[in-house]
């Protein structure tokens, strides 16, 4: 039995991760999803709207394969603290994230969650890549 910690920050990456996921969790895991918006003024109805829509599309096509979990975090963190907090709580064995290519001023200038989880994290994590438009 494998735990995987999956975040998810929309509705294709969910269907990206889906994709990969579908072929490697078997019945006996336990996959937990995770959606962490800021909240406040920067959160509109239509992020919450898009956060639930990327844990269904990931809760609904693995639901038939092993266990899962939702949780949608809105609570005025930052994605890789609101990941690392469920971390500590659901312990997971692995992490499953998806990855974009960026320039590196677009990493200086707008941050990037995947590379925070890359070094913050103490086990291992897949990075499944995003195919761009």
């Amino acid at each position: 039995m494998t735990r995987l910690l999956v975040g998810t920050d929309g509705p294709r990456t969910s269907e990206r991760l889906l994709s990969y996921l579908q072929s490697v969790v078997g019945e006996d895991d336990e996959v937990y999803l995770l959606n962490s918006l800021v909240g406040g003024d920067d959160t509109t109805t239509d992020d919450v709207e898009d956060g639930e829509e990327a844990l269904e599309v990931l809760e609904d096509g693995l639901a038939d394969l092993t266990s899962v979990e939702t949780h949608q975090m809105v609570r005025g963190n930052e994605p890789i603290e609101d990941f690392l907090a469920v971390a500590a709580d659901w312990d997971p064995d692995e992490f499953v994230i998806g990855i974009r290519k960026r320039s590196p001023v677009g990493k200086m200038v707008f941050g990037s969650t995947a590379q925070n989880v890359l070094m913050e994290v103490d086990r291992p994590v897949r990075c499944v890549p995003m195919v761009s438009d």
